[in-house]
């Protein structure tokens, strides 16, 4: 299932824009505001951003599912509007929502989509697509009798028929187990061994953190960052240091230099504070000014949710 390489990017959006049309006659939403960024390939690709932010309508437009106002895309180098069956068969995706046919089985759901994509009967993959996804003992169930991880692994499958070099995840963990979450992690990052480009959206920014190798982050249709990710979680200005008072504390202290200070206990307190103009021992030293005797002290480094905190509010 390896992928074929060659010299440009895996996808490319180029001032891409959509705005909605108004049913009252009105200047409509601008969904998609000027986005440029390209996909590497080889890699996993966060798509990050708020509800409402442009992410679907741009997972829509490359699916061929929107029309797009303005701007460029190209799916392993072939333009959706001028080569839109070779962009089409250059990508899979798998959609937030569980879409096929209950009373088919899952070889039948297989074998389908390879119909649709004009793939010869002898040139399937169905059978070797199930033993990947892990359904190869419920080949002959109905799809209706999965379970909601089972469910989301046959999507898997059937956005891979057509053997795609790139797939695009759509929320896939979405309201689904810790465990299954871990499985379906399992088999995006076989796939991506194998070559596959990975593009994935999610809510779960651990997720994102641990697994994408860049992350860009739309937020009101623009493009607000596009970094590898540790590049990303190093732009968060804030640190935090937790304090553990010697005795119980009858508020949390306050200090014009401290971003946010919580008490989480009696005893307790998460002081936040700007690592570009403050040490976490400068904060030590004015807790011990403020009458705070420090018998234990933890620091707290930024992560992922904290940069998109900070990137969306401030935008």
């Amino acid at each position: 299932m390896t992928a074929v390489t060659f010299d440009k990017p895996a996808i490319r959006i180029d001032n891409l824009t959509k705005r909605y049309a108004d049913p009252n006659g009105g200047e409509g939403k601008l969904a998609l505001d000027g986005v440029s960024f390209d996909v590497p390939q080889g890699g996993v690709f966060g798509l990050l951003g708020p509800n409402g932010a442009g992410k679907s309508t741009l997972i829509n437009i490359l699916a061929g599912l929107v029309n797009k106002t303005g701007g460029h895309a190209s799916i392993w180098g072939f333009d959706i509007d001028e080569n839109p069956r070779n962009a089409k068969r250059s990508i899979g995706i798998v959609p937030q929502e569980i879409v096929f046919d209950p009373f088919f089985t899952p070889f039948e759901v297989l074998e389908n989509q390879g119909g649709f994509y004009g793939i010869r009967k002898a040139d399937r993959r169905s059978e070797e697509l199930l033993a990947a996804v892990r359904l190869t003992d419920k080949r002959d169930a109905y799809a209706r009798t999965l379970s909601g991880g089972m469910k989301r692994r046959l999507l898997i499958a059937k956005a891979m028929v057509h053997s795609p070099p790139i797939l695009v995840l759509d929320e896939p963990t979405a309201g689904v187990d810790v465990e299954l979450r871990r499985q379906l992690w399992e088999l995006v990052t076989d796939l991506n061994n194998d070559g596959v480009t990975v593009v994935l959206t999610t809510h779960y920014l651990e997720e994102a953190e641990a697994l994408c190798d860049r992350i860009a982050i739309i937020n009101h249709g623009k493009l607000i960052a596009n970094k590898p990710t540790r590049e990303l979680v190093e732009m968060a200005r804030e640190k935090i240091v937790v304090v553990t008072a010697d005795s119980d504390l009858n508020a949390a202290p306050s200090d014009e230099s401290f971003a946010k200070v919580e008490q989480t206990g009696p005893r307790t307190i998460e002081v936040t504070y700007d690592k570009d103009t403050t040490t976490a021992g400068q904060v030590l030293a004015r807790l011990h000014a403020l009458g705070v005797t420090v018998e234990d002290v933890t620091t707290r480094e930024a992560d992922l949710e904290d940069v998109f905190v900070q990137l969306t509010t401030d935008t």
